[in-house]
């Protein structure tokens, strides 16, 4: 079944297509719950209400862009919407210089599951001030909207978190090449 006859049966609320969609879509949906959830629980809790919010909305969705990144749009929200509903987003006004972060990781010794498990330890602010920031491309001023933060606040939470990853991206590193100073 074509995606135009899959989002014109989830919007006529047919099962079929809805189960259709969902199997085409809800790995790498699931992906991007991982980088906005503290844990897989939480994401397949996402994962879940997001797809809900889909069916709810689909039919708003106008073949004007991209079906998968509007998708991720509501994936996204629904996520930060729990957040927000939680109370959970402390605002950090640590002074941090603005100036970049840089990472340097070597290929082989860190591996992508062990960065998404770095990312997810972030305390929350950091996490999805850097996931909106780094990986999903939005700016300071979308993300301060988002969050209902300061633009500032955005770019400290931000360099916080880049530093937090810098460190133990580093402390991993010095102890990989330590113990391969004993092999």
């Amino acid at each position: 079944m074509s995606l135009d006859k899959l989002i014109l049966g989830c919007a006529n609320k047919e099962p079929i297509a809805q189960e259709q969609l969902y199997r085409l879509f809800a790995g790498k949906m699931f992906a991007l719950c991982l980088k906005y959830s503290k844990n897989k629980e939480e994401a397949e809790d996402n994962l879940q209400d997001g797809f809900i919010q889909i069916y709810d909305k689909i039919s708003q969705f106008k073949n004007k862009g991209s079906f998968e990144g509007w998708m991720k749009r509501i994936i996204i929200n629904t996520a930060l919407q729990k957040y927000r509903d939680k109370n959970v987003l402390n605002v950090v006004y640590d002074f941090v210089d603005e100036e970049e972060v840089i990472v340097e990781v070597e290929e082989d010794d860190i591996s992508l599951d062990y960065l998404l498990k770095l990312i997810q330890e972030l305390p929350n602010q950091y996490r999805l001030v850097f996931n909106l920031y780094v990986l999903d491309g939005y700016s300071h001023k979308e993300i301060s909207k988002e969050l209902k933060i300061s633009e500032g606040t955005s770019k400290s939470n931000l360099s916080r978190a880049r530093a937090i990853l810098k460190e133990k991206i580093e402390s991993r590193q010095q102890e990989s090449g330590f113990l391969r100073a004993f092999q």
